[in-house]
């Protein structure tokens, strides 16, 4: 009976042993592999990377068109002065040419230059005037190029032996105002000036004391709002006048008689060795 109930548990022990090998052996052996099976769908876009670092630099690429020219820029400071060049040839000389007449005016007197004339420039030079002389039938126009108030002007033209420029008439008055824009200016004293309205109602003398009448050049803004305040007068460069300060400096305009003589000078049209 022991030895059967012995044999019942070596046979229960068995059994047991060998259904555990078999499931553990079929455990760890792997099986056939199967098919492929079908592609899934894209998943979803992921989120963006960092920025990786910089790659190399690439090979240049061939030079692009010429573009247009753009604008001219600014002028550029001045460069320092460069070496003297070589001299070059002599040129053939001119042909001679003609006698100097030139007239301009010295202190006492007016004369005509020649070619030899040298007193006559100088003269002119040193008084500060415009070379070239204008002239009416009857009287000579100087442009005086030294800045002067009014009554600086008037006695630098009686020095000379004439009076302030007195334009009496429409030639005259174009004559006048085409020397000073020949001359790059702008406006001139005249002999032109305001005083208490007299009897005849003139508001207005020129330098020799005599009414402004028959003639006058304003300008249209001096028509329509005279300036009452400033009592001289001024020849611009387009042939109107309008009023200016006296204590104003600028050039001006004498003018001389041509019958005119100041003791023992000589004609305006004597030779100046004579």
């Amino acid at each position: 009976m022991l030895r059967l109930l012995v044999l019942c548990v070596f046979v229960a022990i068995f059994s047991y042993v060998s259904v555990s090998i078999e499931v553990c052996t079929s455990a760890l052996i792997p099986g056939a592999k199967g098919d492929q099976g079908e592609i899934g769908d894209d998943g979803d876009q992921g989120k963006l990377g960092k920025n990786g670092p910089p790659g190399l630099p690439g090979v240049p690429g061939e030079p692009g068109l010429k573009g247009e020219l753009g604008h001219t820029g600014k002028i550029g400071p001045t460069g320092d002065r460069g070496d003297k060049g070589d001299k070059g040839l002599d040129g053939p000389a001119g042909l001679k040419g003609k006698q100097d007449t030139r007239r301009c005016l010295t202190s006492d007197h007016l004369i005509e230059g020649t070619e030899t004339g040298g007193l006559c420039e100088r003269a002119c030079i040193k008084s500060g005037v415009v070379l070239g002389l204008r002239e009416t039938e009857e009287r000579y126009y100087l442009l005086v190029k030294e800045p002067k108030r009014f009554r600086e002007a008037l006695m630098n033209c009686k020095l000379r032996g004439g009076t302030l420029a007195m334009p009496k008439s429409t030639n005259t008055n174009r004559l006048m105002a085409d020397y000073v824009s020949q001359a790059g200016l702008t406006r001139v004293y005249i002999g032109v000036q305001t005083q208490t309205k007299d009897v005849d109602g003139s508001s207005h003398v020129y330098a020799d004391s005599t009414p402004l009448q028959g003639f006058a050049s304003w300008s249209q803004e001096e028509e329509l709002q005279p300036n009452t305040n400033s009592s001289c007068v001024e020849l611009l460069s387009t042939g109107t006048w309008a009023h200016v300060e006296c204590e104003a400096t600028m050039f001006f305009i004498c003018e001389f008689p041509k019958s005119r003589r100041r003791g023992g000078g000589r004609e305006p049209g004597a030779s100046a060795s004579s």
